[in-house]
């Protein structure tokens, strides 16, 4: 009885093990592995460009302060609206680099590949020029 159960739980761990292979092997599993992998990998350098480059010219343009912060009800805490305005500016650089990417990879995965022609189903018979079925052995309109 006991081994019964052994090779049981032994059967639900190895089919377990194959649906999650099967799901971490598609498609869309790995894309987004790529993406999340891409956007770790570029983080830094595009905080580093918002914070060094895009903020101090936002702030030259008519005086703006992109690290302001608005007192709340003289509390002593802050709403940080600059640290938003960065962490937005961040996204959308991050956003278009990964886009770029994507669409470069996918360029270079569909270099390779032909179309495909579609398959023939339908044929043309030669006395009444109809179109008929690949297998048809005779004509539905002429019967010939």
């Amino acid at each position: 009885m006991e081994k019964e159960a052994v090779n049981e739980k032994i059967g639900f761990v190895k089919k377990f093990v194959n649906e999650f292979k099967e799901f971490a092997l598609k498609g869309n599993v790995m894309d987004l592995a790529v993406g999340v992998i891409i956007g770790a990998a570029f983080q830094d350098i595009v905080t580093s460009f918002t914070e060094s480059f895009i903020n101090p010219l936002i702030s030259s343009i008519g005086g703006a302060e992109i690290g302001g912060k608005i007192e709340i009800l003289n509390t002593g805490q802050y709403i940080k609206y600059g640290d938003f305005l960065t962490a937005i500016i961040n996204f959308l650089i991050m956003a278009l680099v990964i886009f770029c990417i994507m669409k470069a990879i996918n360029a270079v995965m569909h270099l390779g590949k032909k179309e495909e022609a579609p398959a023939v189903t339908t044929k043309t018979c030669p006395y009444c020029l109809s179109e008929i079925n690949i297998e048809a052995t005779r004509c539905p309109h002429c019967t010939s």
